[in-house]
């Protein structure tokens, strides 16, 4: 059975300004991504009017299906006008190999680690 864990609110003080860290759970699939979407987006809201940066951190996410994939471009799709999506996932992992298989890797930067992917949500590296 898989639970409903909530994603962490932004760190803060650690985010940069403007940017938003959430921690996925360990399992995404059909049991929890319905309510993920909510929990997401509600962090969203809570950003000030500078938001234009959520990293998803899929670092401990062992599980994800395509329900997974539903649920980031769902995120995209629904993100403020000017706000990125990035996404954290550690090569070799179930969710890697499942964002490339879907292709939605063209669509949403996928990072190794989230210094990369705050890094290059800040425009100063690749």
């Amino acid at each position: 059975m898989t639970f409903l864990p909530q994603p962490c609110g932004p760190r803060e003080p650690c985010d940069p300004p403007g940017c938003a860290v959430l921690d996925m759970p360990g399992e995404i699939d059909f049991c929890n991504a319905s309510g993920l979407l909510p929990l997401i987006m509600a962090a969203v809201d809570q950003r000030s009017a500078d938001f234009r940066l959520l990293v998803l951190d899929l670092s401990a996410t062992r599980f994800m299906d395509s329900q997974g994939v539903r649920l980031l471009t769902a995120v995209r799709h629904r993100l403020p006008a000017g706000a990125r999506l990035r996404v954290v996932a550690a090569p070799r992992t179930v969710p890697s190999r499942v964002l490339e298989l879907s292709g939605l890797r063209r669509d949403v930067p996928v990072h190794d680690n989230l210094a990369e992917a705050l890094r290059a949500g800040s425009g100063t590296g690749a």
